[in-house]
């Protein structure tokens, strides 16, 4: 028996659902941006409308490019990580967004903590290697909750620290910082949770790496992921 589409009951068509949900998510447009764009082509839905639709099939969607990358990136991720967290602010408050890339900069996991402790490190560490194993490396800054936490996992050894090191994982946080503007900020670390996993999934999903392939491989590249994304969670 054949699964039952996550669209039957939407009476809108799932390619525009597709649509709306990846130039919200992938672009730092609100969403009433996005309200205006898809109304340029003759599509008139309201900006709540999408807001349902991102909270309804984001995950869904994330979930499903995870499960495609899931081998491939245990087979070529295991080389080296980098560690770092940012300051986010949720209706007035600090939290700590906790992010890991690997040395190719696909981002393998996002979490969302109230302090920046060994406690949150190890929360980040074992969702890691619970889902990629143990790499050969763990890049990180000088925070002592790093050096605490894989003391604990019996990886301290793995830990490499450095003025530059870490510069692939600084530079990782500027799309989502991007979308973080266009969003006015978050309300709730739930909201936050749930945007920073679906986010990390779909640029990983789309970033092609134009700077280092010649036009035409970029361009085909580019299409074998947008032919990709248009069969997200068909039956």
């Amino acid at each position: 028996m054949s699964a039952r589409s996550p669209f039957r009951y939407f009476k809108t068509s799932p390619a525009i659902i597709r649509l709306a949900v990846m130039m919200y998510v992938r672009f730092p447009l609100s969403l009433r941006n996005v309200e205006d764009l898809l109304h340029e082509r003759g599509i008139d839905v309201s900006h709540e409308t999408i807001r349902f639709w991102w909270i309804r099939f984001g995950p869904m969607f994330a979930a499903e490019i995870r499960r495609k990358r899931a081998d491939r990136m245990r087979a070529f991720s295991n080389w080296r990580w980098h560690l770092d967290e940012v300051f986010v602010k949720v209706n007035g408050e600090r939290r700590y967004l906790w992010r890991a890339v690997d040395h190719e900069g696909e981002v393998l996991e996002a979490v969302v903590t109230k302090r920046r402790d060994k406690r949150a490190a190890l929360k980040l560490l074992r969702k890691l290697m619970k889902r990629y194993g143990r790499p050969a490396e763990i890049v990180t800054d000088r925070l002592p909750s790093y050096r605490a936490a894989l003391r604990t996992l019996g990886a301290e050894g793995m830990q490499l620290t450095g003025r530059w090191l870490n510069n692939r994982i600084e530079n990782s946080h500027q799309p989502f910082r991007r979308r973080e503007r266009a969003m006015l900020r978050f309300r709730r670390m739930r909201t936050l949770q749930t945007f920073a996993a679906v986010h990390s999934s779909i640029h990983n999903h789309f970033n092609l790496e134009r700077h280092i392939y010649r036009r035409d491989d970029f361009k085909e590249n580019r299409a074998v992921a947008l032919a990709e994304w248009r069969w997200l969670g068909a039956a």
